[in-house]
C-alpha cells in the first residue's frame, strides 16, 4: 500500500513524486513506455526556467534522478483501470495490482496519427513521429514536417541542420508556434512552408517515395517526391482506463480544473491528460505540484 500511486512518469508525474516524497509520503510511479514523457522527444527546450537550453531527454533525466534520489519508487507497467476498495483505490496494471491511498493521473498523451492508408506499414520506412529519434537516418535527404505548432517547428529547425531540404506542410494559413521559432524558420534557406494544405496520400511499397497534397483553398493537388515525413500534429489523451472514476470531456481529456481534482475523492489529474488551455512542460510541472499538495492534504485529512 502506497500513499500515492502516480500513473505516468512525465514532467507532471515526476514533479508530483518530488513533492509527495518531500512531504514524507510513500510514492510509486507507474510508467508503460519511457521515463520523462513526451518532452524527451524535443531536441531543444529553451522555455524551461533555470535553463537557457537543454534537450528534452536531459530534462527528463534530471526529473527522474531527482524523484528517485528522494526515494520515489518506479515500476514499468501499463495501467488498464482503477477501482475503489473502501476508502482506498487499486490501480490495475497488466502485470499486477497496486493498492493506493490516493492516485494522481498523469498519463499524458500519445502522438496523433494522420489516419491515412499505408501509414502504419510505412512507419520506420519514411514515416516518423520523432525527429530526434529518426532524423539522423535521413541526413542529406528531402523531408517534410506535417504541422505548424511548436513541436513541428522545432523538428523542422533540427532537421534543417542535417537534411538537404525541409518542407513544412500546414493546414492553416499561418503557423501557430512561438514567434522566435517562426522567425528561425524564415531565416533557414533550406526550409519552405506550404500553407492551407493537407496531406492526402502516402506513396510507396517498401518505403515512402512521395506524398499527395491538396490545397484547401484552391483545391489544387500535387505530388511531392519526398524521402521522409515527420508527423507533428498534436497529441491524443490516454484516459479510457480512468473513465469509471473520472469524467472526460468531449476530446477525452480528464475534466479537472486548476485544482487538479476529479469527481472521485483521492483521485487527482495532472499534466497533458487534463483539460486545459495551455499544454507546456511548465504547466505540466505546475500541475504535478498542485496535484501532489492536494493529495497530501487529502491523506492528512483522512488520518
Amino acid at each position: 500500500m502506497h500513499d500515492i500511486v502516480i500513473v505516468g512518469a512525465g514532467p507532471a508525474g515526476l514533479t508530483a513524486a518530488i513533492y509527495g516524497r518531500r512531504a514524507g509520503k510513500s510514492v510509486l510511479i507507474l510508467e508503460k513506455e519511457n521515463f520523462g514523457g513526451q518532452i524527451t522527444h524535443s531536441p531543444k527546450v529553451e522555455n524551461y526556467p533555470g535553463f537557457r537550453a537543454l534537450s528534452g531527454m536531459e530534462l527528463g533525466e534530471k526529473l527522474v534522478d531527482q524523484a528517485m534520489d528522494l526515494g520515489a519508487e518506479i515500476e514499468m507497467d501499463t495501467v488498464v483501470g482503477i477501482r475503489t476498495a473502501g476508502h482506498d483505490r487499486v490501480v490495475v496494471g497488466e502485470a499486477r495490482e497496486y493498492p493506493a491511498r490516493s492516485v494522481i493521473l498523469a498519463a499524458g498523451s500519445h502522438h496523433r496519427t494522420l489516419g491515412l492508408p499505408n501509414e502504419g506499414r510505412l512507419v520506420g520506412h519514411g514515416i516518423s513521429y520523432c525527429a530526434i529519434c529518426d532524423g539522423a537516418f535521413h541526413a542529406g535527404e528531402d523531408v517534410a514536417v506535417i504541422g505548424g505548432g511548436n513541436s513541428a517547428l522545432q523538428e523542422a529547425v533540427m532537421l534543417s541542420e542535417i537534411c538537404r531540404s525541409v518542407t513544412v506542410i500546414q493546414n492553416l494559413d499561418r503557423l501557430t508556434g512561438e514567434g522566435s521559432l517562426i522567425a528561425d524558420i524564415a531565416e533557414r534557406r533550406n526550409v519552405r512552408v506550404i500553407y492551407s494544405t493537407v496531406l492526402e496520400r502516402l506513396d510507396g511499397e517498401e518505403k515512402l517515395t512521395s506524398i499527395g497534397l491538396r490545397n484547401t483553398v484552391t483545391g489544387h493537388t500535387e505530388t511531392l517526391p519526398i524521402d521522409a515525413v515527420f508527423v507533428a500534429i498534436g497529441q491524443v489523451p490516454e484516459n479510457e482506463p480512468f473513465a469509471s472514476l473520472c469524467d472526460l470531456d468531449e476530446r477525452g481529456y480528464l475534466a479537472s480544473g486548476e485544482d487538479c481534482l476529479t469527481r472521485t475523492p483521492g483521485v487527482f489529474a495532472a499534466g497533458d491528460c487534463r483539460q486545459k488551455a495551455i499544454r507546456q512542460v511548465t504547466t505540466a510541472t505546475g500541475d504535478g505540484a498542485v496535484a501532489a499538495i492536494a493529495a497530501c492534504k487529502y491523506l492528512d485529512s483522512a488520518k
